[in-house]
């Protein structure tokens, strides 16, 4: 019974995108937008951090052998 819930739930969201995208229409409110705008900030802050973690493992000098370390 609740397989069929979720079926007919997928049906409905897939049919709804289908007519977004034929209707030329994808953001049909301001929160649309928004929700939009913030998630892909997001991926770009995930991303952005991962570039950095990247580019401090393979261009800095962290197969070093001396390491300065700082006594606080």
């Amino acid at each position: 019974m609740e397989q069929r819930n979720i079926g007919t739930e997928f049906q409905d969201q897939f049919n709804d995108v289908v007519s977004r995208l034929q209707s030329k229409k994808l953001f049909q409110t301001d929160w649309d937008i928004a929700a939009f705008a913030v998630f892909f900030i997001f991926i770009g802050m995930v991303l952005l951090l991962v570039v950095l973690v990247l580019i401090r493992c393979c261009c800095c000098c962290c197969c070093d052998e001396t390491r300065i370390k700082f006594n606080f």
